[in-house]
């Protein structure tokens, strides 16, 4: 709607996963590195964790993006399921022929092995990614750590990338996953966005889509990442509403009452009022406060 008259050639907010826009903030480069780093150990696992919407997706896609030519990759983005269902799911990953009616986990773990083994003997690395693996059930991780037990010498022949949020790391905790816990070679909490990153990142969405960051005034930059607390997704679902209030009140630049505004309608009053307006009272009161202290001891220095 307000493409045209931006002078955008695409929306710079849209929460499609479009790797145009992909943004790799210190913090992301950080978390890849990290996650590179333990897939290429002997371990068999790697864990990257982080709050909804911080961009856990784009690392893992990133990641997967720089693996070798010789790997192939399971990829499992509904783990709510049983540990006989996750196994018929990474037989249908990694391309496994089994007869429909055979339903012990013995039989699909035998098939997954093989395939293991045969894809080792063929110079080949074998990859399986879980997303939102905090559902995962104990007993669906104990299986996923006895898969990992086929190894040569030097390394597991089954490498398994864990992408979660916070709970996930509560869930590892457990008593009876302190094997699987112990076999994690690398992990990494990915934090929101700071300040100066949540510029960068408005400038780089809107310089993609063919504008820039003067798009929105430097008041209402920061108010951005103050009412986001830096999470990525939700900077485009409030940057987009933004542009479209200010194209509706025909304003050339978002100014920060109208993405106040914006925020209001998507994240509601009580959000707004926590985050932005309390944040305000809270300064008002300090200095005050302040206010009172200096001029008690200046007026106790007069006496």
């Amino acid at each position: 709607m307000y493409l045209n008259y931006f002078g955008l050639n695409d929306n710079p907010f849209s929460i499609a996963p479009n790797p145009d826009y992909l943004y790799m903030s210190p913090r992301h480069k950080e978390a890849l590195a990290h996650l590179t780093f333990g897939l290429r150990e002997s371990g068999g696992f790697v864990m990257l964790t982080g709050e909804v919407g911080t961009g856990k997706t784009t690392v893992s896609r990133k990641l997967l993006q720089q693996l070798p030519d010789n790997t192939q990759v399971a990829m499992i983005l509904n783990p709510t399921l049983s540990a006989l269902e996750l196994l018929a799911t990474v037989c249908d990953e990694l391309g496994i022929d089994y007869e429909p009616g055979q339903g012990s986990l013995k039989y699909f773990t035998d098939h997954i092995l093989t395939k293991l083994a045969n894809n080792h003997q063929a110079g080949f690395n074998t990859v399986l990614l879980i997303d939102e693996a905090q559902h995962l059930m104990p007993e669906v991780l104990e299986q996923l750590r006895l898969l990992t037990n086929l190894e040569t010498n030097r390394q597991k022949l089954l490498k398994v990338v864990l992408i979660g949020q916070p709970e996930l790391q509560q869930l590892l905790k457990r008593n009876e996953l302190r094997q699987l816990a112990q076999r994690i070679t690398a992990r990494y909490h990915l934090l929101p966005l700071s300040a100066p990153e949540v510029s960068a990142y408005m400038g780089h969405r809107l310089n993609v889509a063919g504008g820039d960051i003067n798009l929105f005034s430097s008041a209402t930059v920061r108010t951005v990442h103050r009412i986001t607390a830096g999470i990525p997704r939700v900077i485009n679902l409030l940057c987009d509403r933004a542009l479209t209030l200010a194209y509706t009140a025909q304003q050339t630049v978002v100014q920060k009452h109208l993405f106040l505004a914006a925020a209001r309608q998507i994240l509601g009053e009580d959000v707004v009022e926590q985050r932005f307006e309390g944040r305000s009272k809270a300064w008002l009161v300090i200095t005050f406060v302040s206010a009172l202290v200096a001029g008690f001891v200046l007026g106790s220095t007069y006496v």
